[in-house]
C-alpha cells in the first residue's frame, strides 16, 4: 500500500533518519564493545541517484519502521520530499525515466529468500507525487491497481532509464526459462505513464541487449551450444549483422565483449591488453577493434564503466588497489581534484548530470573504515553538504584498516590480499582468521569497509583476504590459473597467505583459523584437512561439500545452475566428471570428512538452491561421527547466504564463540596496530 511522506528540510531529515556519523567523538568506545548488531544492520540509505537535470537527488531511506521509503531531495532549495513508501515492502531500486519521473522495484527486507516468491516489480511516479503506476506484478501486489491492466509479469526486469532522451519510456527485459534452466530475454519498450508496452527487439537463445545513447537496440548476445554470438544492426529498421561468434567460456584469440555507445555514436568493447581486460573502440563498418586501448590499468582488468555526458564520455570507472574514475573532461577532472583536497580519506565517486542546470554533484565517500556516504558538492561556492551514511552507527575511528599486500604462492604466482590488523593491539603475532572469498570466479578483495571483516577485527582478530589463483580482475593469466585446482593449488594459495602472515610477524602460528561462504566454505573445509596442524579451526557457511553433488543436481529443485554450465564451463574451469573423477573425489570434503578433528562452525540456508541444505547436513552426519566440535546452525528461510539481521547477528556470535574458544583474540595494546604502508 502507497503512502504519501510529508516535505520537510534537508536539515530535519540529516539530525533524524539518516545523520552523519561522528567523526570526531570525545572519546573512543572500546571497539569490541561495538554490538554485533551495528555491523550487519541493513543500510539506512542507499541508492542516491542524481538527475538527468542536476537539480533533484532520489534517494532510498530506511524510515522509523525500518521500512525504506523514497525521498527526493530539491538542490537549489535543499528541501527533501517524502515520495512514496509501502506497509510491506522496501524500495530497493530506483532511477530516473526522465528530469520529472522516477521508476523504481521493491524487495521486502523482513523476509529471507525461502519466502521470496516471485520478482520485484515495477513503478513509477512523479517528482511531484502524482503519476503513480504499477507498471509490472511483484511478490507483493496478488492483483492489478491503478489502471495496471496493462501491467507485465513478474519476470520483469527494468535494462535501462537513461533519463536523457526526452520521453517517459524505458526498457525491460522479459525473461523466459527452458527446461534446462537456459535463460533467454525479450526487451520491451514500456511507457511508464500509460503501463503500455511493444516489443522493441526480440531473437532466439537472446540473453542480453545493448542500447545506443539515443535508446535504439543495437547489440543483441544469443547464447547456445556453448557458443556466445554478437549481433548488430545499425537501426531499428535494419537488419541483423553476426559481428562475432566465440566459445563461452574458451577465450581465443581476438575475442571481445560489448561494452558501451558514447553520445556520438562510438561503440567501445572490452579485449584483452598485456594479459589483462582493457577498453577499446571498435569500428562496427570495418569490423575490426581500432588501434591502442584507450585506457588500461597494468596488473588490473580495466572494467570501464562509463560517466556519460549528453554530447561525449565524460569518464569512466576502474578498481586497482582502489576505486577510481579517469576523467576525459578537463572540469570534472579538476572538480575531482577539489573534492578529493576535502575528503582526502576516502575515495569519492563523482555523479553528475548529463545535461546540468544547477552546479551540483552527487558525492560517495568511502573508505576501508567508513561505509558509503553522500555529499552535494556545489562547483560554484566550493562547498560541501552532507546527505547521510548507509551505516551512521559506525563510527570510522574504531574501524580498522585494510592494506593491500601481495605474496608469492609456493610456484611462485603473486597473490594479492588484503590485510586486516585489528585497532588498538600490537600488530605482530595476532590471532588470525583467513577469510576466503566466494565464487570463485570474482574478485573478493575491494579497499571498502566490509561487515564481517570489521566485526572480526572489533574482536581482536586480524583478517587476510587472499584473492587467489582464479579470482578475477588481475588478469587472464590469474583467473585461469585456477582452473581445475579446486582444493589444489587454489588451496595452496590460501595456505601460503596464512604462512606468508606468519612470516612477517602478523599472525601467530598457533592461532590461525579459516573461514569462509560457498566456495569459501568449500574451500574452509578443504584447508582444515589439507593444512590441519596450520588452521585450527573452521567456520563454512553455505559451503560447497561434494563438487560431484553440485552438478548432478537439477535447476529447478537442488540447484540453481544451468544445466550448460554444468556441461560446458564445470567441465572446463572444475572438472570433467569422467576424466577428472578421482581428482574429483580427492577434493571433495565429504567423501573425507573422518580427517577433520578442529572445532567447526557449520550454516547452510533451508532455502539454498545454489548448494543445498542437504550438501551440508551429508556432511555434518559424516564429520560428527568422529569430531565432537562440531556446530551445526540451518536457518530454514534463508537461501545462499544471510540476508535478515537477526541471523547475521546469531551466525556471527556463534562464530565469536568459536573462535575465542579455539585461538582466543588478542590482548589489546597500547600501540596502535602496525598497518604495512607498502606491499610486502
Amino acid at each position: 500500500m502507497r503512502s504519501s511522506l510529508a516535505c520537510l528540510t534537508l536539515t530535519a531529515l540529516l539530525s533524524s533518519t539518516i545523520s552523519m556519523p561522528a567523526h570526531a567523538a570525545a572519546s573512543i568506545t572500546p571497539a569490541a564493545a561495538i554490538p554485533a548488531a551495528d555491523f550487519f544492520a541493513n543500510a539506512t540509505l542507499s541508492g542516491a541517484v542524481l538527475s538527468p537535470d542536476g537539480r533533484h537527488v532520489a534517494v532510498l531511506v530506511s524510515a522509523k519502521d525500518g521500512r525504506v521509503q523514497l525521498y527526493t531531495v530539491d538542490l537549489p532549495s535543499m528541501k527533501v520530499a517524502g515520495l512514496t513508501s509501502f506497509e510491506d515492502a522496501d524500495i530497493s531500486s530506483i532511477a530516473w525515466v526522465n528530469e520529472r519521473r522516477i521508476v523504481y522495484s521493491v524487495m521486502d527486507r523482513n523476509i529471507a529468500q525461502g519466502d521470496v516468491q516471485y520478482g520485484p516489480g515495477l513503478y513509477a511516479i512523479n517528482i511531484d507525487g502524482s503519476g503513480y503506476r504499477q507498471l509490472a506484478s511483484n511478490t507483493y501486489s496478488r492483483k492489478a491497481t491503478h489502471g495496471a491492466r496493462e501491467m507485465l509479469s513478474w519476470n520483469t526486469r527494468l535494462l535501462s532509464a537513461s533519463g536523457d532522451r526526452g520521453t517517459d519510456d524505458v526498457y525491460v527485459t522479459e525473461a523466459h526459462f527452458s527446461a534446462t534452466g537456459t535463460l533467454s530475454q525479450s526487451l520491451l519498450r514500456l511507457n511508464t505513464v500509460t503501463g503500455i508496452s511493444k516489443l522493441a527487439a526480440s531473437m532466439a537463445d537472446a540473453q542480453g541487449w545493448l542500447l545506443d545513447q539515443q535508446g535504439d537496440v543495437r547489440i543483441a548476445l544469443t547464447v547456445k551450444d556453448n557458443k556466445r554470438t554478437l549481433y548488430y544492426r545499425d537501426n531499428a529498421a535494419a537488419p541483423w549483422r553476426k559481428l562475432r561468434e566465440s566459445d563461452v567460456y574458451q577465450a581465443e584469440a581476438g575475442d571481445f565483449s560489448p561494452a558501451f555507445f558514447d553520445a556520438k555514436g562510438n561503440f567501445y568493447v572490452h579485449a584483452a591488453y598485456k594479459g589483462a581486460a582493457a577498453v577499446y573502440r571498435y569500428d562496427l563498418a570495418a569490423g575490426a577493434i581500432q588501434g591502442a586501448p584507450l585506457a588500461n590499468t597494468p596488473g588490473y582488468d580495466f572494467a570501464g564503466i562509463p560517466v556519460q555526458g549528453s554530447k561525449a564520455l565524460l569518464g569512466m570507472r576502474f578498481e586497482t588497489d582502489a576505486a577510481g574514475t579517469v576523467w576525459f573532461d578537463k572540469t570534472l577532472d579538476a572538480v575531482q581534484a577539489k573534492v578529493d583536497a576535502l575528503l582526502p580519506a576516502t575515495v569519492n565517486v563523482l555523479s553528475v548530470a548529463k545535461r546540468a542546470e544547477t552546479p551540483f554533484v552527487l558525492v560517495t565517500a568511502s573508505s576501508d573504515v567508513q561505509p558509503a556516504s553522500v555529499l552535494i558538492f556545489n562547483t560554484e561556492t566550493g562547498q560541501l553538504m552532507p546527505v547521510g551514511s548507509s551505516h551512521p552507527a559506525i563510527d570510522p575511528l574504531q574501524m580498522s584498516h585494510k592494506t593491500l599486500v601481495r605474496y608469492q604462492a609456493r610456484d611462485g604466482l603473486d597473490i594479492p590480499a588484503y590485510l586486516t590488523l585489528p585497532k588498538g593491539h600490537a600488530g605482530k603475532n595476532l590471532p588470525m582468521v583467513v577469510m576466503v572469498h566466494g565464487g570463485p570466479w570474482v574478485r573478493g578483495g575491494h579497499w571498502n569497509w566490509n561487515r564481517e571483516t570489521q566485526f572480526l577485527a572489533s574482536r581482536g582478530y586480524a583478517v587476510l583476504e587472499p584473492d587467489y589463483r582464479g579470482s578475477t580482475g588481475y588478469g587472464d593469466a590469474h583467473y585461469k590459473a585456477g582452473w581445475k585446482q579446486w582444493g589444489l593449488k587454489m588451496q595452496d594459495d590460501i595456505a601460503d597467505g596464512a604462512r606468508w602472515a606468519i612470516a612477517k610477524g602478523y599472525a601467530d602460528p598457533q592461532r590461525i583459523c579459516i573461514a569462509g561462504a560457498s566456495y569459501g566454505g568449500y574451500s574452509t573445509l578443504m584447508g582444515l584437512l589439507n593444512d590441519p596442524d596450520l588452521f585450527k579451526c573452521g567456520i563454512n557457511w553455505v559451503g560447497v561439500t561434494d563438487i560431484n553433488m553440485m552438478r548432478d543436481g537439477h535447476w529447478t529443485g537442488d540447484s540453481d545452475l544451468a544445466d550448460s554450465y554444468k556441461k560446458s564451463g564445470m567441465k572446463d574451469m572444475v572438472g570433467d566428471a569422467v576424466l577428472d573423477a578421482a581428482q574429483l573425489q580427492a577434493t571433495s570434503p565429504l567423501q573425507q570428512a573422518a580427517r577433520i578433528r578442529q572445532p567447526l562452525l557449520l550454516g547452510y540456508g533451508g532455502a539454498d538452491q545454489r548448494v543445498p541444505a542437504s550438501q551440508g547436513r551429508l556432511f555434518y552426519q559424516a564429520v560428527s561421527k568422529t569430531n565432537p566440535n562440531v556446530e551445526w546452525v540451518l536457518y530454514n528461510e534463508e537461501g545462499h547466504g544471510w540476508a535478515l539481521q537477526k541471523n547475521n547477528v546469531d551466525f556471527w556470535s556463534r562464530a565469536e564463540k568459536l573462535l575465542a574458544r579455539s585461538i582466543g583474540p588478542a590482548s589489546a595494546a597500547g600501540a596502535a596496530a602496525a598497518v604495512p604502508t607498502a606491499m610486502p
